[in-house]
């Protein structure tokens, strides 16, 4: 039994940190400031050190790497702005896997190139403005038509909302979830199809005004008789929610890993802040109310990442699909919480500091919030654990 990391996987998380402490971290204030969006040069600096392509076949230019090694890079990401963290795990979780996962040979050939180099962005759209977890909910509908020149085509109409990497310059392509038709027990039969950007009739609407994740590409969209060839279906026909359900599994022990670099970031200002701040003419982390406070913060951290990477361990040695989804809903519910009383715990240390923008507290506290929603809320994953358990929770 082993606790710690392989010697590759430590050597490539020193080479991450050393990037986004050098190449992202001095950048960060300025690109909330004057971008207020994704910028295309932090992405670009992500790219050239091939991280969009860690875990995709080398046949598309990828590293062929484990999850894990996924997990390493966005959490070093992470620990210095969740922004862009999630920017990576989106353009790879949601982006790239399905494609790469249920794409005919060739979808693959012709997306995964770029996507995988990081020349271009994918976004997946499932959550809705009256649906996300509820797959019933699902309004937005594609049609099968033959157009004029006897060319089958998916006629998409709906919507999408907060959906990530679906509007910047540099995004390609959309998979959405669409009802394709309805199934014999009368339940919608959903599907994935992929909408090119410049479809008429695909619109991705101004980016949303967020609390958090300033940096980070997030857009409604809009289908109003999209068009697109009957061979950008993604997968088997009606298994649409099934795939992105699958994916999801993948995708929440790298939001688990987005949280612990949120942690641990806390954790290392509050240690550095308790040793510089003086009150009373000592270090504020000589206070037992403070220190005590600290000890807790790494405890959870050591916590969030052992679940983490225990998860990602459990999917890269081919475990079950069960012990992967109750790990994985594990890692995430615990992380995730533990991150955002991370951040409470470092802008209590900070104090009146920790509530000024030019300290990273402040920013660390906006984008903590949202882990617990996105790719499944806390609640979600209490419901997924306990049924796991054999439970017969509603």
């Amino acid at each position: 039994m082993s606790f710690s990391l392989s010697e590759d996987h430590e050597a490539f998380r020193k080479v991450v940190r050393d990037f986004a402490e050098k190449a992202l971290q001095p950048n960060i204030e300025r690109w909330e400031r004057e971008v207020g969006g994704l910028p295309t040069e932090a992405v670009n600096g992500m790219a050239e050190l091939g991280l969009f392509g860690l875990t995709a076949s080398e046949e598309y230019g990828g590293a062929g790497a484990d999850l894990t090694t996924l997990c390493v890079a966005i959490e070093e990401i992470g620990r210095v702005d969740q922004s862009l963290g999630i920017t990576l795990e989106a353009a790879v979780g949601l982006g790239i896997n399905p494609i790469a996962t249920y794409g005919t040979d060739e979808q693959k050939a012709q997306w995964l190139p770029d996507l995988v180099a990081g020349r271009a962005l994918a976004g997946f759209g499932l959550t809705e403005p009256e649906a996300g977890s509820d797959a019933g909910g699902t309004r937005t509908k594609a049609v099968l038509q033959t157009n004029a020149s006897g060319e089958a085509q998916w006629v998409v109409d709906g919507a999408k909302a907060f959906i990530t990497n679906s509007g910047h310059e540099l995004t390609s392509v959309v998979t959405v979830t669409a009802r394709t038709g309805t199934n014999e027990n009368g339940t919608p039969e959903l599907s994935a199809i992929m909408v090119p950007t410049g479809t008429p009739g695909f619109v991705a609407e101004p980016a949303y005004r967020k609390l958090g994740w300033h940096l980070s590409d997030t857009h409604p969209l809009s289908y109003d008789g999209a068009r697109v060839p009957e061979a950008n279906l993604l997968g088997a026909r009606g298994r649409g929610f099934a795939q992105f359900l699958n994916t999801l599994d993948d995708g929440r022990i790298a939001i688990a890993a987005l949280a612990v670099g949120l942690s641990q970031a806390c954790l290392d200002h509050s240690v550095s802040y308790a040793l510089e701040r003086k009150a009373f003419g000592q270090p504020i982390g000589k206070k037992q109310g403070l220190a005590f406070q600290i000890a807790d913060l790494q405890v959870a951290v050591e916590a969030s990442r052992l679940l983490t990477y225990k998860a990602a361990w459990l999917k890269d040695t081919g475990a079950s699909v069960k012990q992967v989804k109750q790990a994985a809903s594990i890692a995430k519910l615990y992380a995730t919480e533990a991150a955002v009383s991370a951040t409470r715990t470092a802008t209590q240390v900070y104090g009146g500091y920790g509530f000024m923008e030019e300290y990273p507290i402040a920013r660390f506290y906006r984008d903590a919030k949202v882990l617990e929603i996105g790719e499944g809320t806390s609640e979600v994953q209490r419901i997924l654990i306990s049924r796991g358990l054999g439970l017969p929770v509603e």
